[in-house]
């Protein structure tokens, strides 16, 4: 359940925009896509090594 602390001088609009926010953090959304099809472990494992790649590349430009 998520709970969103709002002042009286708040509007509908501000508490939606924090609502949205908050939601998105909490990833429901990412793992419902992700849910949606299944990948190979292997599938999996690849693009998790090619992102560590290329963080690592921009982390450590030459």
């Amino acid at each position: 359940m998520l709970l969103i602390n709002l002042k009286d001088t708040d509007t509908i609009d501000k508490a939606l925009k924090k609502y949205k926010k908050k939601f998105e953090k909490t990833g429901v959304i990412k793992e419902l896509r992700e849910r949606q099809q299944f990948t190979k472990p292997s599938v999996t494992r690849r693009k998790q090594i090619i992102k560590a790649k290329y963080k690592q590349s921009l982390n450590n430009p030459k």
